[in-house]
């Protein structure tokens, strides 16, 4: 399926859903006249805000909680299929799905979006992991050097983001969200269609190569005669060569374990955002404050270490084999960190994993997509089974249908990641995961921003406080 037509079904869904149904029972039960002196934009509001209040009073009187929770699965089994093509968790549209359209509440949206994000990147990473690409010399998509050293810094920015989240007002973040967003979308975009040119150009040049002139060649490679006893050492170390790139760097992976659980056992002693915590302590006391400084210097030793860390030639990352990010033929390992702990605080901030802001970051300093997305989901299923194991040990509502969604999110991860991958060895285009990534960014914008303006449009209704508040 292409990305116009996915486009267009997920615009169908969305106008079916949040606009249509709304209004037929609207028109059935009259919705009361907005006061002339509201402005255009609050009519508009207004209107929405009320039309949703009726979806989900239709949806209390005439449908069954599993038949929508059904209806949501569904949704998310199709953005899960997209959003894993370009390496990105989902949680930007998971959220929006299951609050408005099986109208669960935003803690249990949250919680089931972590475990629906920790099995879409699985299903990307385990992918990843067991393809070897011919392009990058026979190792796998995932780039575990900047791994290493982004994900201190993203997890240090997700915990200084959701701070702010709780003393931001609604509105500053929504608006914030859909600004940066749509900047990064845009940006997405515009890579998207500079490698869709590059990729014309490539093509059309290799149409232009006769046919003759390649079987001459390879006729003249057969000429050669066989193999000399010289050759044959070099062709045994070559192969040695290309069996040591396909084992995985254990080391590597050891130390981004070590990483995880330094980071999960201070967020378990912290608790969560809702006040869940395995130890008793006092909001914003001392003991929590300490804990939450703590973070600050593990990140600095983990990226020093990482960074002074020497390694050998075949463990440098792709990026530096393959691309040059200073113009001098080394890659500034530095600005690795900036950009995850950039990611990582918004991420925190509006409430959505790092992976959405990242992966655009990532293709804007010269990361070829398929590096992109698979180092992005390898990313993304640290933090979010970070989520997932800490909603679990505090005492989580619903894990059956947690673990449900998570199957579900898995198998349409897979699904559309062996779909969009043969399509891009078929055509050659690996821009095609550039342009999945801009798809879900737009559906986040769409979902997260309307769901963000109906929020801060009750909040206003109500009277209730719209500045910025304690962080406890």
């Amino acid at each position: 399926m292409s990305s116009r037509s996915l486009q267009s079904l997920f615009l169908v869904l969305f106008i079916i859903v949040f606009f249509i149904i709304p209004s037929i029972h609207a028109t059935q039960t009259h919705l009361p006249t907005v006061p002339d002196s509201l402005g255009t934009h609050h009519v508009f509001l207004h209107k929405v805000s009320e039309l949703k209040a009726h979806a989900q009073k239709f949806q209390e009187t005439q449908l069954h909680p599993s038949t929508l929770l059904v209806v949501a699965g569904i949704l998310c089994f199709i953005a899960s299929s997209i959003s894993s093509a370009g390496g990105i968790g989902g949680g930007g549209i998971f959220v929006p799905i299951l609050t408005i359209v099986a109208g669960l509440d935003l803690k249990t949206a949250s919680s089931l979006s972590a475990f629906m994000v920790t099995g879409g990147s699985a299903a990307n990473v385990l992918c990843s992991m067991c393809t070897k690409s011919p392009k990058y010399g026979g190792k796998t998509l995932i780039d575990y050097d900047i791994a290493l050293l982004s994900e201190p810094c993203m997890l240090l920015g997700v915990s200084v983001g959701v701070i702010c989240n709780r003393v931001f007002p609604e509105w500053l973040i929504t608006i914030l969200f859909a600004v940066f967003l749509a900047w990064s979308t845009a940006k997405t975009c515009r890579k998207g269609v500079m490698f869709w040119k590059k990729e014309s150009e490539e093509i059309t040049r290799k149409s232009n190569v006769g046919v003759g002139q390649v079987e001459e060649n390879r006729m003249g490679q057969e000429n050669n005669g066989d193999l000399t006893i010289s050759e044959e050492p070099l062709l045994g170390r070559r192969h040695q060569e290309n069996h040591d790139r396909l084992r995985l760097p254990w080391l590597k992976l050891g130390i981004l374990l070590l990483i995880w659980f330094s980071f999960f056992t201070l967020h378990l002693l912290l608790g969560n955002k809702y006040g869940q915590s395995i130890i008793p302590m006092e909001p914003c006391g001392v003991v929590y404050w300490i804990l939450s400084s703590v973070q600050i210097p593990l990140t600095v030793i983990f990226i020093y270490w990482i960074v002074s860390r020497k390694e050998s030639h075949q463990d440098q990352p792709l990026t530096s084999q393959d691309q040059d990010l200073t113009g001098d033929g080394r890659p500034n390992k530095l600005i690795f960190p900036i950009m995850a702990l950039s990611a990582g605080l918004l991420g925190g901030v509006f409430g959505i994993g790092g992976g959405m802001l990242i992966s655009p970051l990532l293709l804007q300093v010269g990361m070829a997509p398929e590096v992109t997305a698979a180092t992005c989901s390898f990313m993304v299923f640290f933090s979010s089974t970070m989520s997932a194991s800490q909603y679990m040990l505090l005492g989580m509502e619903h894990t059956e249908t947690a673990l449900i969604l998570a199957v579900i999110c898995f198998v349409a991860s897979m699904l559309g990641l062996l779909v969009l991958r043969k399509a891009v060895h078929k055509y050659g285009r690996a821009s095609l995961i550039v342009f999945a990534i801009g798809m879900v960014m737009v559906l986040s914008i769409v979902l997260m921003t309307s769901f963000g303006a109906i929020q801060v449009w009750r909040d206003y209704k109500s009277g209730k406080y719209l500045g910025f508040k304690l962080p406890c």
